[in-house]
């Protein structure tokens, strides 16, 4: 996980991938977001309408700011899995599916399930 002196630096321009919370969440199942390039598609025709589905999530995943993630762990579980998102995806990410690694991510912090 990263910490708050990363997120820190990163939330003030410094935006850099972080592999390594990628391939941790890989290790979860599959997930495809760092094919995502932050073109609002998905947000765009999202039936819920938040902000934070699916692209910004997708970003703090590609940056490593765990701490960002976890503080809108709710919104993660709103998302409907309904997949309409992924229809109008240019480089079709798999989002249903990283939302669905996002949430296994989610349990096993809260709740240390391995």
């Amino acid at each position: 996980m990263s910490g708050n002196k990363n997120n820190q630096s990163k939330e003030k321009g410094n935006n850099h991938f972080d592999n390594h919370f990628i391939r941790e969440l890989k290790k979860l199942g599959h997930a495809d977001m760092e094919k995502c390039l932050n073109c609002g598609n998905c947000t765009s025709i999202c039936p819920l309408g938040l902000e934070y589905l699916p692209r910004r999530l997708f970003k703090l995943s590609q940056l490593g700011m765990v701490d960002k993630i976890m503080e809108h762990k709710e919104v993660i579980f709103l998302c409907l899995l309904c997949r309409r998102c992924e229809a109008s995806c240019p480089r079709s990410v798999s989002i249903a599916d990283n939302m669905r690694v996002l949430r296994n991510y989610i349990n096993k912090e809260i709740f240390n399930n391995k």
